[in-house]
């Protein structure tokens, strides 16, 4: 039996599969994130015949953990990687393109040429978490929306709007409920989130959120590889506008990233050793998004170091130098 390679990029209403075949030929189809998705993508797959598939995508949090969790349902090998290492091995290739068919390609062949580890699914416990916490993005979601249209709405609707307001800000607090007597209820989660809620700047939806990252079941051994696998690693421009440039890569789940966000401005204000990163990157003439985004990476940092060594915050403790 051959072994057959398949990269997935997926994004939120769609993904890409490419398929690589032993004799190196490619097959592509495009499907919708949506279960009906997930099962046409198996009804695909199924074609390919009787060899044996390794199935890869990126680490998005949100987006690839339903249909990961799918695949292996139904018996398929599934690597989630962490896109820092795809990203890595197409600066090896020297890839230039960027679509959404030429990245599930190249998922295909770094299946082929690193032959990842198996997808290690997150325990019960954080696999609801992150449940909830995608519930709480899609009602956040769609009450933008709503605030939207209720700002160029005339008066014909605008009781059927705060209607729908009001219903998503119930629901909105129910589920934050439920997140806080999920973690109560669970000894673990609680000594974890009561650490992390140590920090200044830390509050229980960024606690339930740095929960779901610094799970043990992804065996980060440095925190650099955590604020990889969140997005928060530093990208260098190397070409066009911004060449010479350093942003985000935004890999990596964007739930994180704004739940990081608004902290991340409290904790400049009121955590010490932030505020005093954050100085540092002033007198060095960065701007401030800049700073923040360094400041969150620095805060995965903080929190992993918390949880590591067992600890409540200690305005005196000290990061390695480099850490961040």
């Amino acid at each position: 039996m051959t072994t057959n390679h398949v990269g997935v990029d997926i994004s939120k209403a769609s993904f890409d599969a490419a398929h690589l075949s032993a004799e190196g030929k490619y097959k592509h189809k495009k499907f919708p994130n949506t279960p009906d998705g997930f099962a046409s993508l198996v009804t695909w797959l199924t074609g390919f015949g009787g060899d044996k598939l390794l199935i890869g995508m990126e680490a998005t949090g949100a987006y690839s953990i339903p249909l990961a969790d799918f695949l292996v349902a139904e018996g398929y090998t599934v690597s989630v990687v962490n896109p820092a290492k795809i990203h890595a091995f197409a600066r090896s290739e020297l890839s230039r393109a960027k679509t959404d068919k030429a990245d599930a390609k190249l998922i295909a062949r770094f299946m082929r040429e690193k032959n990842p580890p198996p997808w290690n699914p997150p325990p019960a416990n954080i696999r609801e978490l992150q449940a909830m916490l995608r519930r709480i993005e899609d009602l956040l979601e769609m009450q933008q929306m709503e605030r939207n249209r209720r700002d160029t709405a005339g008066p014909a609707i605008a009781d059927s709007l705060k209607a729908v307001l009001d219903t998503l800000e119930k629901e909105l607090d129910a589920v934050r409920k439920n997140i806080k007597i999920h973690i109560n209820n669970d000894p673990e989660l609680k000594r974890r989130r009561d650490l992390l809620e140590s920090i200044p700047g830390i509050g229980p939806a960024t606690s339930a959120w740095l929960l779901t990252l610094l799970s043990s079941h992804y065996e980060f051994t440095n925190a650099k590889q955590a604020a990889a696998y969140a997005g928060l690693a530093p990208k260098l421009q190397e070409s066009g506008k911004w060449k010479g440039k350093t942003t985000l890569s935004k890999t990596g789940d964007p739930g994180l990233r704004k739940a990081l966000y608004m902290p991340i401005l409290n904790a400049w204000q009121y955590n010490p050793a932030i505020r005093a990163f954050c100085q540092r990157l002033e007198a060095q003439g960065k701007n401030g998004m800049s700073i923040a985004c360094a400041a969150m990476r620095k805060m995965v940092h903080i929190a992993f170091a918390i949880l590591q060594s067992g600890k409540p915050f200690d305005p005196e403790f000290k990061l390695a130098k480099g850490a961040a």
